[in-house]
This record gives structure tokens, C-alpha cells and sequence, in this order.
């Protein structure tokens, strides 16, 4: 969900993002067709990652260590 301040000059809305995946969306929103490169480095970074979204899901465990690049760039 986000929360965009009231003004009519979408240039001058500020969208205030509350979860993760809103973030994600918004900022590849943001980034596509700029050639934009976002970079994050990892180290020893342990994550337990659900099959699903209920209680009794099973969970990965996935350790990090290292560089993930997203780009972003229109097609051609």
C-alpha cells in the first residue's frame, strides 16, 4: 500500500511506501527507462524463505554472500 500526498502536480507527490513489495514495485517503476543500476552487497546474509504464505509453510534457507545487480532498460 502506499500513501501519495494531495497535490495536483504529480511532479510534487511524494509516495510514502509501507511493505516491502510496494518498494520493490516503485522503485523498478522509477528505474525503467533510465538505464538505472541499483547495486546491493551481501555479507553472510541468512534468510529463511517461505514456500508459501501460511502458517505450516516450509522454508528455504538461503545464505547471501555477495553482489546483486538489478538494471533496468527499455527493450528494444
Amino acid at each position: 500500500m502506499s500513501l501519495v500526498s494531495q497535490t495536483d502536480d504529480p511532479e510534487e507527490r511524494i509516495d510514502e511506501t509501507t511493505t516491502w513489495p510496494d518498494l520493490a514495485i516503485s522503485l523498478y517503476d522509477r528505474l525503467t527507462g533510465r538505464n538505472a543500476e541499483i547495486t546491493y552487497e551481501f555479507e553472510d546474509m541468512e534468510v529463511d524463505v517461505p514456500s508459501g504464505t501460511g502458517d505450516d509453510a516450509d522454508h528455504a534457507h538461503w545464505r547471501v554472500d555477495g553482489t546483486l545487480r538489478v538494471t533496468t532498460r527499455e527493450q528494444d
